[in-house]
């Protein structure tokens, strides 16, 4: 338990601290590089993060406690490589970075694979909903433009020519209401496939107990 609430001790310590690398000289003097290397561990990030971090303190003078930081880095890892957390960063579309040990890395990828996936399900039924929007708005907007064309065409005041100009331009956009309509149905069907695909996906995650 006491080693429990060091591990939180240290992750309070840097809460202030954002995941940028950049850090002033008082906070390179006084940081603990243990805590530092923890916060992250537990956010997924990569060594190179300390590389960045001992720029940011060569300016000042300062060279970063680099066992201590692998020290606190690895005890974070240990906290981000766990399932739960696989899980969650793959529904959020979330990038992984290769960094999880051989002993954990196996259980935190099947998780975030499923997370992903769910994820991915997600987005192609988004992603059709906004097509959909699109299109409709496409569409809305030509028969308006269809009917100001249609009144100017029985204007007493239109010329012959401007009639025929608008003949012309009446049926470009009515072949193209056609495209859209079709491709409103297209999308429709498309939705309703992806969600079905999803709700059938989002039963089944349940038994993974992420």
């Amino acid at each position: 338990m006491k080693a429990k609430w060091n591990l939180v001790w240290m992750a309070l310590a840097v809460a202030a601290l954002s995941g940028c690398a950049t850090m002033s000289g008082d906070e390179c003097l006084t940081s603990d590089w243990a805590a530092i290397g923890y916060e992250d561990g537990a956010r997924g990030y990569t060594v190179n993060q300390l590389s960045e971090r001992r720029k940011a303190c060569a300016k000042h003078g300062v060279t970063p406690d680099f066992a201590a930081y692998q020290n606190g880095r690895a005890q974070g890892l240990v906290e981000y490589c766990q399932p739960g957390r696989g899980f969650d960063i793959g529904t959020s579309g979330g990038r992984y970075n290769g960094v999880c040990s051989v002993d954990l890395e196996a259980n935190f990828l099947e998780a975030y694979n499923a997370g992903y996936h769910l994820y991915t399900l997600r987005s192609n039924v988004n992603r059709a909903s906004s097509g959909i929007n699109v299109k409709e708005g496409e569409l809305q907007r030509i028969k308006k433009d269809m009917l100001s064309k249609e009144a100017a065409l029985i204007d007493s005041e239109t010329t012959t020519e401007q009639r025929i100009i608008l003949l012309a331009e009446l049926k470009d956009l009515s072949e193209r209401t056609g495209e859209l309509d079709n491709q409103i149905k297209d999308l429709y069907d498309q939705r309703a496939r992806y969600q079905v695909e999803l709700e059938q996906y989002q039963v089944a995650v349940l038994d993974y107990g992420y």
